[in-house]
């Protein structure tokens, strides 16, 4: 059994939170199904496993039908399938021995269903990189054209050797020559 408190809280089990001894794999599943539900999701199950922590203390109360309608709220219908939903659940419960075994997760019905081929991964990360690529641009033009506006409301200032062109709001060019 294992003492040390070590890791990211986020991600840690109730255990570690609670400074009980642990087995270093039951920690480990649960911080793997905490990991599976951000990758599936987008965001995490909850901020600390503890019964303090709201969505965690729906499962610790044996409430998970509760926990999977506040995750459901923002999502489409049926994006959580039941089968990943026992799969999370049964990763991520209070009591060590009612979670799931190593060899239980990859017996799941879950675990079993269709995987993406490398083709659809990289089509996919080529669609992801298109859009953030395509985004950034926008933004970077947005900015620029923020710049430009901001520019001819207060009037620019351009230096060219010794020569200094001032030029106001309505486009009117004034310049001064230094010596």
């Amino acid at each position: 059994m294992l003492k040390t408190k070590l890791g990211t809280e986020s991600y840690m089990a109730p255990e570690i939170h609670q400074r009980q001894p642990y087995q270093g794999h039951v920690v480990d599943l649960f911080a793997a199904a905490i990991i599976l539900f951000i990758m599936y999701s987008g965001h995490p199950p909850f901020q600390r496993a503890s019964p303090q922590d709201q969505h965690f203390k729906l499962l610790a109360m044996n409430r998970a039908d509760l926990f999977w309608k506040a995750h459901s709220r923002n999502k489409a219908a049926g994006f959580y399938t039941e089968e990943f939903k026992d799969l999370i659940t049964n990763m991520l419960q209070l009591i060590p021995t009612h979670r799931l075994s190593l060899a239980d997760v990859v017996g799941h019905p879950w675990m079993q269903g269709q995987i993406a081929t490398e083709a659809d991964v990289q089509s996919e990360f080529a669609n992801r990189f298109s859009k953030i690529k395509a985004n950034a641009e926008a933004e970077q033009e947005q900015k620029a054209a923020q710049k430009a506006a901001r520019a001819n409301r207060t009037g620019a200032v351009h230096r060219s050797g010794n020569v200094t062109y001032m030029s106001g709001p309505e486009g009117q060019e004034e310049s001064k020559e230094f010596v």
